[in-house]
């Protein structure tokens, strides 16, 4: 890999999250998209042409000795290949999760490029923001004692087209799993045991697919510490972003995030603005500070984190949480 900045990067996703990171990459002084790779030839061409970029096929990527990095955006199933070809390939690789729907997918993944020497950073984009940073950094500071209980609240402000629904891996590999990297984030320890319930609330179409829009999963680590997790797919008011971590000398909470600070106040009450709509609004800076950290990475100022085995222990809690979902009951993660 290239030892000198700007480091020269490869874009293969020229979507919605493409674009979001596009910008953080054209914007930071030590990167530069060099090429861009998507199927769709006017996306492509048309995100080629705002950040100087070439547009070029998947092999001109992996035989150019001269890219640094390859940022993979692109949809779900093509993931995984493209993590191995890039590592193996010596590049370094920063990933949107998962790196697949299937765990035997992702097991073979992490041991076929296990000795791959370049870095790889996975996309759970919400450690980045600095609510939760703090947050995080707050809790491991000892500031509230010992950790005993996580609650992590979560609600899209609306359900997704159905077409979206059938190629999601179900609400638990799509939504849950950021929440559960989230829990293993703050709990600082790995959980030995998972229940789920969920139900289809929000959308006839959802429970003809048999996925879930409604749910609450509880973990537990084997020191007792507990997890919480609640998600929906419909909250009208807005994106609902909240995370508490309980100890036993008090708590630190991280609440939504409103759209402006106006407040208008009346006698009949006190009106607040609503939360910010969506995750591109929401975690817009996340997505700047995850950047900066993979250029840290990319300079050998850190080690990448999360991982890809990060991504595999959320991959396998949310299966097991279909587990228990399916039998009622406790699920070991042993």
């Amino acid at each position: 890999m290239s030892a000198k900045a700007p480091f020269r990067i490869a874009l293969i996703g020229a979507g919605r999250i493409g674009k979001v990171h596009a910008k953080n990459i054209q914007e930071h002084p030590d990167t530069v998209i060099h090429y861009v790779v998507d199927p769709h030839a006017e996306s492509a061409q048309a995100l080629a042409l705002e950040t100087g970029a070439n547009v070029v096929e998947l092999d001109v990527v992996f035989s150019d000795e001269a890219i640094d990095a390859v940022v993979i955006c692109s949809a779900t199933p093509t993931h995984s290949d493209l993590i191995e070809r890039s590592l193996l390939s010596g590049k370094a690789v920063f990933c949107e999760k998962p790196i697949d729907l299937s765990i035997d997918r992702v097991n073979a993944v992490l041991e076929k490029t296990r000795e791959c020497k370049a870095p790889f950073l996975l996309g759970f984009n919400r450690r980045f923001d600095p609510a939760i940073d703090s947050l995080h950094e707050r809790v491991r500071a000892g500031d509230i004692g010992d950790v005993e209980l996580v609650t992590i609240i979560s609600k899209d402000p609306e359900p997704p087209p159905v077409e979206y629904i059938r190629v999601s891996g179900g609400l638990f590999r799509d939504m849950t799993i950021h929440d559960i990297d989230m829990a293993r984030f703050m709990l600082g320890e790995e959980p030995v045991s998972v229940v789920a319930t969920a139900s289809a609330l929000t959308s006839s179409e959802i429970a003809e697919e048999n996925d879930v829009d409604t749910a609450c999963l509880t973990l537990q680590c084997e020191s007792g510490k507990i997890a919480v997790i609640t998600n929906s797919r419909r909250a009208g008011f807005g994106y609902d972003q909240r995370v508490e971590v309980h100890g036993s000398l008090g708590s630190l909470r991280m609440d939504n995030v409103p759209k402006t600070t106006l407040i208008l106040e009346r006698a009949e009450g006190v009106r607040r603005e609503p939360p910010m709509h969506f995750f591109i609004e929401r975690y817009r800076e996340a997505y700047m500070r995850e950047w900066q950290h993979f250029v840290d990475v990319l300079n050998g100022q850190c080690e990448a984190s999360p991982t890809g085995i990060d991504g595999q222990k959320a991959l396998l809690i949310a299966d097991a949480a279909y587990e228990s979902l399916r039998t009622g009951g406790h699920v070991s993660l042993a």
